[in-house]
């Protein structure tokens, strides 16, 4: 928030400057019908609710789900208030995270705002007022929409242009362009926003320099109290706007006039209203409580309106931003579609629809996509909480130029109730321990000192101990808490290995040696797309090859067994395992770029991408060694775009044999491009890995990532190149220009197969309906002949493991059959085409089955999962399994 500016502000109808017709204007495109369901009413403070749904839409012959979020706020709610949120201290050029700004202006809820140019100042495209003061006017582009409420709790929603004048002593006036304004080119004449005009910065703008790239040579007065106090011709004032003051920029007629007109000591007044595109009336900005900028319009008279501007650039499946009312104008709705592991997001047409179905009058879209972000307080909590992941996944959050805020004015009140905090998801055998969080009559936190609340279930699913509770088995349980005739409940979920996608260890090797202690970092993914971390403890442990233990989530093991050359830890929850491969292997310095001779060369794609690829001194604390270094310059050519550091020129360098893991020391440059390294096998095939799915940091980070992931590498295997990528989808949320470094690629590899116990050289031959297994070339007996069942071929697969090492198991009770081999381990169960390889669910077109009392498994699958190749010979029926 900003003072206002010096001098009377009077609101005189002034002329609307020449806006012309509409560009990109459209036709909404025709959206299948979006079918949601509200799936939870939260109350964020009186006058202000969180509403959650689910959505299905049909999209190409299938159905695409999501989720979104929808805080609904009460207009004519004395005790709740909207509000714009801006940067760092209320400042532009200060971008700041959503939950920053909530955090920092103490909002109950709140969202991302206005678009703005990455690559400018970080000021809104669009107008901005907080509490009556205009703090930046709209950028005289085509079809962009505002919306706003007035003191009287009104909601409007329109096009806004900017009309304003300074008047100087001697009563002559030029036009003002605009407050707090990027430069940009505008709209439809294409011009340079700067050139020949006069812009208003006040003390709102953090940066020295008014605006950056604005092609223009500036002049400046400082106005303090309403007089000019600094005047600098041809170049700009130092430092900031200081407090309560502003300083007006001119070029060329503009800077002419300040020449003429605005010497030190000089009156000056200046006079501005915001005038509708749509009426031609003025809008006096002390009229409004609230006012934000966005995109197009969405939806209006209830109905999906045309587009007000050209969406070409933000379109796709993408997290959407929106805000809009309700036809008496009792409501106004903020509007979230995600777009995460959970969620589908939403074309433009398919939100339309969406808020249609919301019963939203007229709404228009706001920054999305990466920007997409909403935090909202829970009932007893004293700040907001990031409501839903966001592209970027996990807690991560894009800092934006400024949010839409919701707040709350109410009084204190008295204890209404109070609210239950504690996980909602348990693993069995977990315990866990639940507090509770008192809110008033306004649904405003309480300390919660006074209550004690007695705690009850509504089933076995857990036990109860004081407000300790401990997961018994899968399905879900009402946890109730009382106190003083107040009972709260909140819903439990117990789950099962059902629900489990993935189970991750968080470490992909570790030694084996007496004394050693590995990290655990346990997480559970479960089908839905979210992810629980489990403690360690939790889960029952097998130890292969040596005693240990996992405590405080720290495996630790304490003895090898005589002539162990490798070990297993293996964990289970209800079944699904995983397993940890402990072997003698050593990590390796595969290359620091200290001594490295072969040619590094860059390449851009499409042409236009530009760059340098080179080995030279590091940055920062890497100023002593030698790195990689990657310049790029993606502005030019369209499409998705390519920076590549060629290694060797087109030949790459040979990687550890056998490579499960590695780690690099990256110089992140915030671009949010995705780094990408790409291996091409002896076979040929190429396997591209992430290094990192967005470049979200500055500084020097270590990246450690898992090569197992990727299947089966060919190995001779060779590493040609190291990569930035922006896509084209979002591309204006990312940086098109910047520089990475790379330094200290590390590899690590589990020990050969000799080592690891398992034979090599082996070639097995069997037959449908014979008994004989054949290893190279020596004949056995089996006591069941292998058998074909809807085109697979099925075999016990103790002959698998006894002919090509590994060990297997059977548990007649769930019918589930483990096997390991290697550094593989492979969970069937009987009837079921799901498996389990290494912790993560799949699923196959064949399923373990009986015949005669024995359990079978198909040949092929088992085989491959377990690292062997598998020949058919359909003449002969005869199946070749190879090591």
């Amino acid at each position: 928030m900003i003072a206002v500016l010096a001098g009377a502000l009077t609101v005189q109808p002034l002329a609307v400057p020449g806006w012309g017709a509409l560009t990109g204007v459209r036709s909404a495109v025709a959206a299948e019908a979006v079918s949601i369901s509200k799936t939870g009413e939260d109350i964020i403070t009186s006058g202000a609710k969180l509403l959650s749904y689910t959505y299905s839409v049909p999209r190409s012959g299938k159905t695409a789900t999501g989720l979104a979020s929808v805080v609904q706020v009460d207009l004519t709610n004395p005790y709740v208030k909207l509000d714009v949120m801006t940067g760092r201290g209320g400042k532009f050029t200060t971008l700041q995270t959503v939950s920053g700004m909530a955090k920092e202006t103490q909002a109950v809820a709140g969202v991302n705002g206005d678009y703005f140019n990455t690559a400018a100042d970080g000021a809104p495209m669009g107008a901005q007022v907080s509490d009556g003061v205009l703090m930046s006017s709209p950028s005289e582009l085509n079809g962009m929409y505002a919306f706003g409420v007035t003191k009287g709790h009104k909601p409007l929603i329109d096009q806004y242009s900017f009309a304003g004048t300074v008047k100087a002593a001697d009563g002559s006036t030029f036009e003002l362009a605009g407050i707090n304004q990027a430069s940009y080119m505008t709209e439809p004449d294409k011009t340079l926003s700067h050139a020949d005009a006069m812009y208003i910065y006040t003390d709102a703008w953090g940066n020295a320099e008014r605006p950056k790239n604005s092609s223009t040579t500036p002049s400046e007065a400082l106005v303090e109290n309403g007089v000019v106090t600094q005047v600098s011709q041809g170049k700009a004032l130092p430092g900031t706007v200081p407090a309560g003051a502003y300083i007006l920029r001119a070029h060329g007629k503009a800077a002419s006039y300040m020449k003429d007109h605005l010497t030190v000591g000089a009156k000056v007044q200046t006079d501005y209203s915001l005038v509708s595109k749509t009426t031609g009336q003025p809008l006096d900005p002390s009229s409004l409580e609230v006012m934000i900028g966005g995109h197009t319009i969405l939806v209006d008279n209830g109905k999906a309106a045309a587009f007000s501007r050209s969406t070409s650039s933000i379109g796709g499946y993408r997290a959407r931003t929106a805000v809009g009312y309700s036809q008496s104008g009792q409501y106004a709705y903020i509007v979230t579609v995600q777009d995460n592991a959970a969620s589908s997001g939403m074309s433009l047409a398919e939100l339309q629809n969406f808020m249609v179905s919301l019963g939203i009058w007229k709404g228009i879209n706001l920054d999305g996509g990466g920007s997409t972000t909403m935090v909202t307080r829970p009932l007893g909590e004293q700040q907001a909480q990031l409501t839903f992941t966001t592209e970027y996944g996990g807690q991560t959050q894009r800092a934006v130029v400024n949010g839409l805020g919701v707040y709350t004015t109410a009084p204190a009140g008295q204890l209404k109730g109070f609210a239950i905090s504690g996980k909602k998801q348990l693993l069995i055998g977990e315990t866990a321990t639940y507090g509770v969080k008192g809110y008033d009559t306004y649904y405003n936190p309480m300390t919660a000192s006074a209550i004690s609340p007695t705690w009850k279930p509504s089933n076995a699913n857990v036990a109860v101990s004081g407000n300790t509770i401990t997961a018994k088995k899968a399905g879900k349980v009402t946890l109730t808490a009382s106190s003083g005739g107040v009972n709260t409940t909140l819903q439990v979920e117990v789950l099962g290995a059902d629900s489990l996608s993935a189970l991750s260890l968080g470490a992909t090797s570790a030694p084996l040696k007496a004394g050693a202690s590995v990290p655990l970092n346990v997480n559970a993914t479960l089908k839905s797309g979210g992810t629980v971390n489990v403690d360690a403890s939790s889960l029952n442990w097998e130890f292969v090859g040596f005693k240990g233990s996992v405590k405080d989530g720290v495996l630790n093991v304490t003895s090898v067994d005589a002539g162990a050359q490798v070990g297993y830890a293996i964990a289970s929850y209800e079944g699904f395992k995983t397993m940890l491969t402990l072997t003698n292997a050593a990590e390796t310095d595969w290359e620091n770029f200290e001594n490295a001779t072969y040619p590094v060369t860059f390449t851009g794609t499409p042409s236009g991408v530009t760059g340098q690829a080179q080995i030279k001194a590091g940055s920062d604390s890497h100023a002593n060694s030698k790195v990689l270094r990657i310049d790029y310059d993606m502005t030019a050519g369209t499409g998705n775009k390519y920076a590549y550091a060629n290694l060797n020129g087109s030949s790459g360098k040979t990687l550890t044999s056998g490579a499960s893991s590695m780690s690099l020391d990256v110089l992140g440059d915030s671009s949010y491009n995705w780094l990408r390294a790409e291996v091409v096998g002896a076979d040929g095939k190429t396997v591209y890995v992430d290094l990192a799915k967005s470049v979200n940091f500055t500084g020097w980070k270590t990246l450690n990532v898992n090569l197992n992931q990727y299947g089966n590498i060919a190995y001779p295997a060779k590493l040609k190149r190291i990569y930035l990528v922006n896509l084209a989808e979002g591309q204006d949320e990312r940086s098109a220009s910047g520089a990475v470094e790379i330094d200290n690629i590390k590899t690590s590899a589990p020990a050969d197969a000799g080592s690891l116990g398992l034979p090599s050289g082996i070639k097995a031959n069997m037959t449908v309906g014979s008994k004989t297994l054949q290893v190279n070339g020596k004949s056995s007996a089996m006591d069941a002949a292998p058998v074909v069942q809807s085109g697979s071929t099925y075999l016990p697969v103790k002959y698998i493991t006894d002919s090509f090492g590994g060990a297997s198991g059977w548990d007649a009770k769930t019918g589930a059959i483990t096997v390991r081999r290697g550094d593989r381990l492979l969970v069937l169960n009987l009837n079921k085409k799901d498996y389990i390889l290494n912790g993560v669910r799949k699923t196959s077109t064949s399923a373990p089955i009986s015949v005669s009392n024995r359990t079978l498994v198909p040949v092929r699958l088992v085989s491959e999962q377990l690292g062997l190749r598998v020949k058919w010979e359909q003449e002969t029926k005869t199946a070749t399994i190879e090591s």
